[in-house]
């Protein structure tokens, strides 16, 4: 691109979940007309179905715009849309890593909620210059005075002359563009002629042209037909084409230091590319990697198996490609009794385990089979090992573990004051204790709590806002393990363990829990030709059980009169076929068990 570094500005967009990031974007697309009329649609960075469909953004999307300011200069634009739920801020980190600044963006109605106090944190802690913009002023309860007040009194970020625009209608769009001409710092300059280095901030997997990588250019100039390297892994490609997003990828001649764009090279395989990596050039290489930024860490864990087991190798391929896309997903293979042949997959979270299910079916066309989620624990045992346990079944036997050590997790709660005691109590059910209240203004509260992550991955979110009405907002930090009464709670049928519905609970919930698996597999499984025990073990001992009745065909049917002693000898005979078949038989657990295992909540 033949611009001055000078009139380059690189920037994200920064937010809680539904407060007009993606909206803004599409604002910001039109008055530049980077993309004409003809071809928007609302939602235009959301390329995915599944953003659309649930109104989120889930990958984030860079995009170049040209905006010729006030002054008469030309600028380029790079934005980079981002998620806002806790689960992707990954994402938003990685996009962080490729800007100079942040716009945060806050609902004026709605005030800084959780995710907002956490995405600030991370352009605070990735050192960007942070502009403040109060979004939906036009609706008639907005609070722009108070919601500036919260921005100035709870993240410390400066909100004099904030500006004020509502991304739907446009108002003051034109003026926030004007902002980030002047706000937004530009690149380092005089960077082109130094050794090649550009970070790797994200990649997809393209059917035809391979691994596509997304860089953001620190150092030098990246041009086609260029042999370069990848730092961490040592690999060397040749560079077929590089291009900018205009939202589409459009090839250019070349990306010059503080540019934001892709990379195509020879890459076929998702272990040839690591996020965060440095891109330097094979003949003239950089002596130092950047940074790049911190290593993504699985919270909930899983067992993925396909439905039909002769797709199993598909769903390697699948699970190979889709993790290029989506670098925080994790596996490694494992098997399970019941299932076959799987993975043992992790997830930044519950949302983020149900869309990586959602994309396998939609994308790749694979019917999966997923297993109770759970978190990872340290073990340490009688000989002083430590180990992690992420799968029920690693878990060794109790006589060896001295302790087991929980994943603790620092929880943000802002909610309006009258719903305390509510949460209050909430947390405590789950654990958990409330460390420290703070007042965000006469009428809002932030609760810092301290609890297990285990006890949130299924429904506190979902419990949260039904007591509190939808009303109040949370986020959360990984906060370290601490020593835990963890148990394992086994679920047999008829006798037989089931691995894939064994699970890791404390003590305490252990009954619950069982009686809650026992009953829905009850409800889950069809009768069988016998009687079917469903019991709930917890070191050996029977601590909740339901019975599947069994079908019972009438043998006496065809009798017609005679003695009673021919139907009882038809009814003993019939008595000991079944205990026959109740010791031989196999019992059949459809596929909708262990979905309604997976919804069983964990209360």
């Amino acid at each position: 691109m033949n611009i001055d570094t000078s009139k380059i500005r690189n920037f994200c967009i920064i937010a809680h979940i539904d407060h007009g990031k993606s909206t803004l974007a599409d604002r910001m697309l039109q008055m530049t007309d980077t993309v004409s009329d003809r071809d928007f649609r609302d939602q235009l960075l959301d390329d995915m179905d599944l953003e659309r469909e649930r109104g989120i953004t889930i990958k984030s999307h860079p995009v170049t715009m040209t905006y010729k300011a006030d002054n008469g200069d030309v600028y380029q634009f790079n934005l980079i849309d981002t998620p806002g739920h806790v689960d992707f801020s990954y994402e938003v980190s990685r996009s962080m890593a490729a800007c100079e600044g942040a716009l945060l963006v806050v609902d004026a109605a709605q005030g800084v909620e959780a995710q907002t106090v956490a995405n600030t944190y991370l352009a605070i802690d990735r050192g960007l210059e942070i502009l403040p913009v109060l979004n939906k002023v036009d609706l008639p309860n907005a609070k722009v005075d108070e919601s500036a007040e919260q921005i100035e009194d709870v993240l410390g970020v400066d909100a004099t002359g904030i500006l004020s625009i509502s991304a739907k209608t446009g108002l003051g769009v034109e003026a926030l563009m004007e902002a980030v001409v002047t706000c937004i710092p530009h690149p380092p300059l005089d960077r082109d002629e130094k050794p090649l280095r550009a970070m790797v901030f994200d990649s997809i997997y393209d059917p035809f042209r391979g691994v596509v990588t997304y860089v953001r250019v620190i150092d030098g100039v990246l041009k086609p037909r260029d042999r370069v390297r990848f730092m961490s892994s040592g690999n060397d490609t040749e560079v077929k084409e590089v291009g900018i997003f205009e939202p589409e990828m459009e090839a250019c001649g070349s990306l010059k230091a503080g540019s934001v764009g892709y990379m195509i090279g020879a890459i076929k395989s998702a272990s040839d590319i690591l996020i965060g990596d440095t891109v330097t050039g094979s003949l003239r290489p950089a002596s130092e990697p950047l940074p790049g930024f911190q290593e993504v860490r699985s919270m909930v864990f899983s067992g993925i198996y396909p439905a039909d087991t002769n797709d199993y190798e598909k769903f390697r391929q699948s699970l190979e490609k889709l993790s290029i896309n989506d670098s925080a997903v994790t596996f490694h293979p494992e098997t399970s009794l019941a299932l076959g042949l799987g993975f043992r997959c992790g997830f930044l979270g519950l949302l983020h385990m149900e869309v990586t299910q959602e994309r396998l079916s939609r994308e790749f066309g694979i019917d999966v089979i997923t297993t109770h989620p759970a978190v990872i624990y340290r073990v340490l045992l009688k000989n002083a090992e430590r180990i992690e346990v992420d799968n029920p079944a690693d878990l060794p036997d109790p006589t060896r573990i001295e302790t087991i050590e929980e994943p603790f997790i620092k929880a943000f709660i802002i909610s309006p004051s009258e719903f305390i005691g509510e949460i209050m109590k909430l947390v405590m059910d789950k654990r958990g204790e409330v460390t420290r209240t703070d007042s965000m203004d006469a009428r809002r509260v932030m609760l810092t709590c301290s609890m297990p992550l285990n006890e949130i991955v299924i429904d506190f979110h979902d419990t949260l806002k039904s007591v509190t009405r939808g009303y109040a907002s949370m986020d959360y930090e990984y906060a370290g393990f601490q020593v835990s009464d963890i148990v394992k709670l086994d679920i047999l049928l008829n006798s037989e363990a089931i691995d894939a519905f064994s699970c890791l609970v404390h003590r305490t919930k252990a009954s619950t829990r069982g009686r809650q698996i026992c009953k829905a597999l009850k409800d889950a499984i069809p009768p069988h030709m016998f009687s079917i025990p469903v019991q709930a073990a917890l070191n050996g001992t029977i601590v909740a059980r339901e019975t599947i009745r069994a079908f019972r065909k009438d043998v006496t049917a065809k009798l017609y009169g005679g003695d009673v002693t021919r139907k009882q000898k038809l009814l003993k005979k019939q008595k000991a076929g079944t205990k026959r078949m109740k010791a031989f038989g196999q019992v059949n657990v459809p596929h909708k068990a262990f979905v309604s295992v997976l919804r069983t909540s964990n209360d």
